[in-house]
């Protein structure tokens, strides 16, 4: 792979089921470090992953995964064996324990040497805080610790892609603080792609965002320039404002505005979400995310 390559390149790749476009003509790149992947429900997600993974096949379009062409035999078995991939749905046996899983994992990712199979298997429960866990029934264990085993089984053979579906959904706030923790020290060094409907998780763990939205790619950047999008745009009152995109009533009592201020409103610094929520209402971007 040439310095100038991505480790992810996607280049107007589309797929449709019963003639609808799942992803159209999609188009970005990942970079080393945490990449936050944000869009509503049926925005073609989980989809898009699963191409990435090699779980399917795109209809058009060119794509380079850590440096191989997954559409070829030879170029799909490299990209798995140096990929990590958490679905939303892992698939857990419930009564296999946590360690058994993440051997099943190990052993169909080809590491068949026993010896070297089980010092695999315990390094990644410790690097998930499991190891003190690995002997207990996965349908004993919290929807946290769950998370825990899949991330463990997807970091088996230390990937230098790690995809990641929703792996915060369902968590409590100190489950989801913890795993961003795990999650941060995994960007260090290999690409992660985070899908997450989080808007906080981005901001804290991503140094790029990309929005989807009914398959088309609305943003790549920065999330400060995704920020950017409501430079302006929000502002406090103390009543609802009913021309505003969106509104809520704060904690302290007024309310909290996104969209076209009326005279006189003062504007508030935004945040990563009112940007997004702007973007989807459909405010014009260039691909750097400045407004046209």
């Amino acid at each position: 792979m040439s310095e100038q390559a991505s480790p992810v390149d996607v280049r107007d790749v589309s797929v449709s089921y019963r003639g609808r476009a799942a992803l159209d003509r999609a188009s970005f790149r990942l970079q080393p470090g945490v990449t936050g992947l944000l869009g509503p429900n049926g925005a073609g997600k989980t989809t898009l992953l699963r191409v990435l993974a090699t779980a399917i096949s795109a209809d058009r379009g060119e794509l380079s995964v850590l440096g191989e062409d997954p559409t070829t035999a030879a170029g799909k078995l490299a990209v798995r064996r140096r990929l990590g991939y958490l679905p939303q749905d892992p698939g857990f046996h419930p009564h296999f324990t946590a360690m058994d899983f993440v051997d099943y994992v190990a052993i169909l990712k080809e590491l068949t040497e026993t010896k070297a199979r089980r010092s695999e298997v315990l390094r990644v429960l410790e690097a998930v805080g499991l190891s003190d866990q690995r002997g207990k029934r996965i349908k004993a264990l919290s929807g946290g610790m769950r998370q825990r085993v899949a991330l463990a089984a997807a970091l088996i053979g230390d990937p230098d892609l790690l995809i990641l579906d929703e792996p915060t959904v369902g968590l409590d706030p100190e489950q989801r603080l913890r795993f961003r923790e795990v999650i941060a020290d995994l960007g260090e060094g290999r690409t992660v792609l985070l899908s997450t409907h989080q808007t906080e998780d981005v901001s804290a763990l991503c140094r790029r965002v990309i929005v989807l939205d009914q398959g088309v790619v609305r943003f790549e950047g920065v999330p400060s320039d995704l920020i950017a999008v409501a430079a302006g745009r929000v502002w406090l009152s103390g009543e609802k404002d009913n021309s505003a995109v969106a509104g809520w009533r704060t904690g302290e009592g007024t309310f909290r505005n996104i969209g076209s201020p009326p005279p006189g409103a003062e504007p508030i610094p935004p945040a990563l979400e009112d940007g997004y929520l702007l973007l989807l209402d459909g405010t014009p971007m260039t691909d750097q995310g400045a407004r046209r």
